[in-house]
Parts: structure tokens; sequence; C-alpha cells
């Protein structure tokens, strides 16, 4: 089995217990994925603090799997296409960031590797976090789909009944690891659920 590298990216939008579960589940798939690539904003980190009550991202940088890189750390190895990262997700996505991917603005690591990741032809997923999206979330979108990219809001689902807030928020990011070719024991519609 190939083993996958992953760009995570975390910006201020609201919606951190979406980032805080994908990177557990993340370290629950450590035989499918051999490293993954976390940045986090400023704003992104003080959203977290807010909402989930704790400082969490920062121990991730030390299972061996995940390495939190500097928003602006361009020797990051996935700002250049020669490192091979299969996979970026943007989780959850402002609309700044997804205007910056969109309009090609490298100016910080999390829109230079989107931009990596979209020449070479890999996999972009925007889990996008805002509502209602005005007329230009929706162009911003649209460009970025016509690039290549996969635009997956936070919108859960149902299906499964979910009990917590973790459950609900657990059905965007079983459907991120779907959509990031990951294989996964999860809720699925018209067969068991695991």
């Amino acid at each position: 089995m190939d083993m996958h590298k992953i760009v995570v990216a975390v910006t201020g939008a609201s919606g951190s217990v979406y980032a805080a579960l994908l990177l557990k589940k993340l370290l629950l798939l450590r035989n499918q994925v051999s490293h993954v690539g976390l940045l986090l904003s400023k704003n992104a980190k003080a959203v977290w603090q807010h909402e989930l009550g704790n400082t969490d991202f920062e121990a991730f940088d030390s299972s061996g799997m995940i390495k939190l890189y500097d928003k602006y750390d361009f020797s990051a190895p996935f700002a250049s296409g020669s490192g091979q990262y299969q996979t970026m997700l943007v989780v959850p996505c402002s609309m700044g960031a997804l205007g910056r991917i969109a309009n090609g603005i490298s100016d910080d690591l999390v829109s230079r590797a989107a931009d990596v990741i979209l020449k070479e032809r890999r996999r972009l997923i925007l889990a996008v976090r805002e509502t209602p999206y005005n007329l230009i979330h929706l162009k911003n979108m649209e460009t970025v789909t016509l690039a290549g990219g996969i635009i997956c809001p936070c919108t859960p689902s149902f299906y499964s009944v979910p009990k917590t807030i973790e459950e609900v928020a657990a059905t965007v990011v079983d459907r991120l690891i779907d959509l990031a070719g990951l294989k996964q024991e999860s809720y699925r519609w018209g067969g068991d659920s695991a």
C-alpha cells in the first residue's frame, strides 16, 4: 500500500473541532499516512483556543508523524512539487484563504502549498466554513474547482444519528478522509455503521 504524505492547514474560520478530529483520525491511519505537515495561522490558534479551550494543536507535533510548520516557512518540503505531497486539506477553510488560493496569491505557506498541489495536479480539498456565501465566495469556489480542487463545505450529515457535537463534526471529517483517498471504517448509507 502506498503511504500518503498530507498537508493539513487550519485557518481562522470557526470549526476547529473539524481540524482536531481530522488530525486524531490521521494518527489512527498511520498505516496509510507517513507524514502530515501541519500549518495553523495565528487566527487559527486563537479560534482553536476559544472554541476547544486548549492548545492541543501543539501536542500533535510530538506524535512523530505530524510536524507543525510555521505559516511562513517556505523551506517546508511541501512548498515545492518535488516534496511529493499527494494531498492537502484546508480545514476549516476561511473565505480569505479560499480567495488567496483561487487567485494564486502565494503570500504564505498555506496558499503556496495549495498552489503547488494544484500545479502538480494533486488533491486539494478545501473544507470551507462560512454561511451564507456571497457571489465572490461562490466564484472563488468555482475557480478552485475548475483548477482541480475539491470544495467540501463543513456541512454535517445526520444519517448516522449523531449524539454529540464531535459525532456531528465527524460526519464531515469522515467525508474528508474518503476524499483524501484513505481507507477507513465509518458509517455508510445503506450499509452497516462501523
